[in-house]
């Protein structure tokens, strides 16, 4: 990531549609602009694509997670959180209260972690198709269906990140066979096993060394939900968290249904990890959402982005 003081980096001409390039050139003006933000990476993707994760606020600190794109159709949620990382480090610089709260008290007391791209390479086929050269394109193809990716979720392995934890794996298994899905495709497959893919692995063995992360919001479209799957103990813990996101987003909380059920980032956090984790599903209508829904899903997601940290 550069960060040479004296380089004037100007921000991109656009923000959308965010892919991969579009995200590293955002963020090399973002640590430009404000030097107190941290950025590192997870790992890379199958095709070599570095997963940046940017931190802000104090290190050691509870920490709050933030996740989007695991699903190539849904870059306007990587516009959101870049959105939010300018608008949350313009605020601290100017000693501004945003909803009632202290920028500069919140970045004394609490770490807000973003990965806002996870899916580099399934954002790049939708958004910019197959390229020039892919080492995968035979495979890429002939999985895909033909040459248009306008509707490709998975990643460049035919493996759809969000079914990919180890939370309800072996239940997700026999509904996929049952649905037909025997492979890699454009969506719904789960992988060989949890973890399988480097994206997943790299952020689940980043959250297990990470033991200050004290929960978890990971953004995809659409349908103006919030899904938490915790049951027991953790639904307790969870209810208050759930009805107060409600109240900031104008969302609703809804149960996932059938194979939206298993094998997600927030059933593994809440299962496994024992970390309160929601998900959110930005904005109305059909993915991939148009860029003018960007400002408004941004809008109802503002609140909940600025005050979630508070909340553990």
């Amino acid at each position: 990531m550069k960060n040479e003081r004296n380089s004037k980096i100007t921000a991109p001409e656009r923000l959308t549609p965010t892919d991969h390039e579009t995200l590293i050139r955002h963020l090399d003006y973002l640590t430009e602009r404000y030097p107190f933000i941290s950025v590192s990476f997870l790992g890379t993707s199958i095709l070599g694509r570095s997963i940046p994760i940017v931190s802000i606020g104090k290190e050691g600190a509870p920490s709050v997670l933030y996740v989007a794109a695991h699903h190539g159709m849904e870059w306007i949620c990587s516009a959101a959180l870049l959105k939010f990382i300018e608008d949350v480090s313009s605020a601290y610089e100017k000693g501004k209260k945003v909803f009632g709260i202290s920028t500069k008290v919140l970045f004394e007391t609490r770490l807000i972690q973003i990965v806002p791209m996870l899916n580099p390479d399934g954002v790049e086929l939708q958004i910019n198709g197959l390229g020039k050269d892919s080492p995968l394109a035979e495979r890429l193809l002939r999985m895909n269906g033909g040459e248009s990716f306008e509707k490709w979720q998975a990643n460049a392995r035919g493996v759809d990140l969000n079914h990919n934890y180890d939370a309800g794996f072996s239940e997700y298994k026999k509904l996929e066979k049952e649905a037909g899905i025997l492979s890699g495709c454009s969506t719904r497959f789960s992988g060989e096993f949890p973890e399988s893919e480097p994206e997943t692995g790299a952020l689940c063995n980043y959250i297990r060394w990470n033991k200050n992360i004290k929960a978890a919001l990971t953004l995809h479209t659409q349908g103006e939900e919030i899904y938490c799957s915790a049951k027991g103990d953790m639904a307790r813990k969870c209810k208050n968290m759930g009805k107060l996101l409600e109240k900031f987003t104008g969302y609703k909380l809804a149960s996932p249904e059938t194979m939206a059920c298993y094998g997600g980032m927030t059933d593994w956090m809440v299962d496994k990890m024992k970390i309160p984790s929601f998900t959110l599903e930005c904005g109305k209508g059909e993915n991939p959402l148009p860029e003018s829904e960007l400002f408004p899903i941004y809008m109802k997601l503002r609140e909940a982005l600025f005050t979630f940290p508070i909340l553990v």
